[in-house]
């Protein structure tokens, strides 16, 4: 480890930019000064400048003795160009090693260094969510990078950002040869050590060390009265005859497995060090065929992550949390919380896996709203490692400042439909709100004056009505958990309050709604009943990255959903949604209006919002919405 020519462990990730800003994220092996060159799509050098660390341009924080996150934030004194290529490089360390000339593969043929545009609006983007690595279908950030490689050389054509709407990673269901690397790569690494209360095993290492380590974690957890209430919520991939279970088996634990997996599932350089023929040997005898099952879908995930990085190093890219990020069935009910958050292990898992997102997620989105948590944040790290970590978990839950919005045109809102949840008065098994009546006045208030905006919702606004209808039936008998009822329509103060924003006088006479969460894609352009200037709302639902919905299960849905809730259907007028017309976009070459398909969203937009143009891109081909 050399702290003169560091090594790149991750990175680097081009976050907020825009012509006044510009935010980069990466890890190295070591801490080191870092130069930031800018030059314009004709080599010229625009700017060459030592990130200060002072806590403004540049954020040291070390994660383990061979581990140290870098945060750039850099402001020009002249506003940058836009609508053209802006190469960059980052030159690390005493011997300024360019970062382009280090990381094998980091540029596009024929280019020199990675680069970006600044696009003066938002006319063309890419978005998705659900990537869990140990799925079988093909990564659909490899889409990212291709749309990338063919328009590298006409800057206009470029997508002007990615939107990752949630569950970037599983940590609530991973592969034991996932886990087997991320212990791996703790080792040489030397992620920090953690001590926690509240149950028998009581610090990573002997986590790690335990027989129960891989495939049967729900073992380690603790057995009395109020923790097995726990348990059952938060670990125990309860059975789901409808969606899939969470495989809570090899559930993350530890601060040090959370980041471990960020790097693993976001660049290459760590894979260097990983063994996981070596690794078999501590999993179980019972589990070992499906560790080898899984190990050959690892292997290809990480193979492919060369194009990752490389597409992630030249497009903005801005996230959001859902549930996997955290934990599945994450506030989805009060008495979830008041069981999960009321037991000091659970309450330690949850916290690690948020600080986790925010060092790697969240502060890249807009990092002015950060700065009073990373006050509040970096003092608990030292160079032996977090210090305090349960009022540093205390700090990350009582944050509430998740979501944001950018100022772009059109102007893009990206919703917190996690920490800000409508409780319920009446029961606490029933599914909470997505967003409290606080947080949707916000949202209101965000709105007016707009003539256009981009909303980003994890989890879709107008979903799949029958699928609703299951999860009701299912809350009906206290049974939420068991099929995830988390819909906007699902309680009925946050469904109504969404609903006449909708309908309000001074709503956006356009809205694109950007949403993923389901593991299958569709396209919805609502408009309101009875109203002559109705607002016009199109729904664009992109899922997953890498993840499908079981095939046979939703061409039932498909068919019955068009069956029983057609536009006409007299069904509608039984639903919080009555008031609007809903019509299905039909995606081409299929029969039915659900795509099950792991891909990337795109949607291509014009000025005056007139047949904006949707499609997903897969490795199977462009499928386009008409």
């Amino acid at each position: 480890m050399n702290k003169n020519n560091p090594e790149i462990l991750a990175g680097p990730i081009v976050r907020h930019s825009s012509p006044t800003e510009l935010n980069f994220w990466l890890v190295t092996d070591a801490a080191c000064e870092i130069e930031l060159q800018l030059f314009s799509d004709h080599t010229q050098c625009l700017l060459q400048k030592v990130l200060v660390e002072d806590g403004q341009e540049h954020q040291q924080i070390r994660l383990g003795h061979h581990c140290v996150m870098h945060l750039l934030k850099f402001k020009p004194d002249h506003p940058l160009p836009e609508n053209t290529l802006i190469q960059y490089d980052l030159l690390l360390g005493q011997k300024k090693s360019p970062i382009s000339k280090r990381v094998e593969g980091l540029c596009y043929p024929n280019q020199s260094r990675p680069g970006f545009v600044l696009s003066s609006r938002i006319d063309n983007l890419l978005h998705g969510s659900c990537r869990k690595p140990h799925h079988p279908s093909e990564d659909g950030l490899l889409q990212v990078d291709k749309v990338l490689e063919d328009t590298q050389t006409t800057p206009g054509h470029r997508p002007a950002l990615l939107m990752l709407s949630g569950d970037q990673v599983y940590a609530d269901d991973v592969s034991g040869p996932m886990l087997v690397a991320i212990h791996q790569l703790i080792e040489k690494l030397g992620l920090f050590d953690e001590h926690w209360q509240g149950t028998q095993t009581s610090c990573s290492q002997q986590l790690f060390k335990d027989a129960n380590c891989y495939y049967q974690r729900d073992a380690l957890l603790p057995a009395d009265k109020v923790s097995q209430k726990m348990l059952e919520r938060l670990f125990v991939g309860a059975r789901k005859p409808i969606f899939t279970a969470s495989g809570a088996h090899n559930h993350l634990i530890t601060f040090s497995e959370m980041l471990a997996m960020y790097l693993l599932v976001w660049s290459p350089e760590c894979w260097q060090w990983i063994d996981l023929e070596a690794g078999e040997q501590r999993i179980p005898l019972k589990h070992r065929a499906r560790y080898r099952q899984e190990m050959a879908v690892i292997k290809k995930f990480g193979a492919n992550l060369k194009q990752i990085r490389r597409a992630l190093a030249h497009i903005p890219s801005y996230m959001i949390f859902d549930d996997h990020d955290v934990t599945d069935d994450w506030n989805l009910s009060r008495s979830w919380e008041e069981s999960a958050y009321g037991h000091p292990f659970s309450k330690r898992i949850i916290g690690n896996a948020l600080l986790a997102y925010f060092l790697c997620q969240g502060w890249g989105n807009k990092p002015e709203n950060y700065t009073e948590l990373l006050t509040q944040t970096l003092p608990h790290f030292t160079k032996q490692g977090i210090e305090e970590h349960d009022q540093l978990v205390d700090v990350l839950l009582d944050w509430e400042l998740w979501h944001y919005h950018l100022d772009t045109k059109p102007k893009l809102i990206v919703l917190d439909t996690r920490t800000h949840r409508w409780r319920s008065e009446s029961k606490a098994a029933k599914p909470s709100g997505l967003m409290d009546w606080e947080s949707l006045t916000e949202l209101q208030q965000q709105l007016i004056g707009e003539d256009a905006v981009i909303m980003v919702s994890p989890a879709p606004v107008f979903g799949v009505k029958l699928i609703e209808v299951v999860q009701r039936i299912f809350t009906f008998f206290g049974k939420a958990l068991l099929v995830d009822a988390e819909n906007w329509m699902a309680h009925p103060g946050a469904a109504n309050v969404l609903l006449n924003i909708f309908r309000h006088h001074k709503t956006p006479p356009h809205f694109v709604i950007l949403s993923g969460d389901v593991h299958y894609s569709f396209v919805y352009n609502v408009t309101l009943r009875f109203r002559k200037h109705s607002p016009e709302i199109l729904q664009i639902t992109a899922s997953g990255i890498k993840n499908t919905f079981p095939e046979g299960l939703l061409r039932w849905f498909d068919r019955i959903n068009r069956w029983l809730f057609a536009s006409r259907s007299p069904l509608n007028y039984f639903t919080k949604r009555r008031r609007m017309l809903v019509k299905r976009r039909q995606p081409e070459n299929t029969d039915g209006v659900l795509l099950n398909q792991s891909g990337i969203g795109q949607v291509l937009l014009n000025e005056d919002y007139e047949k904006i143009r949707v499609r997903i891109l897969s490795s199977k081909g462009t499928i386009e919405f008409k």
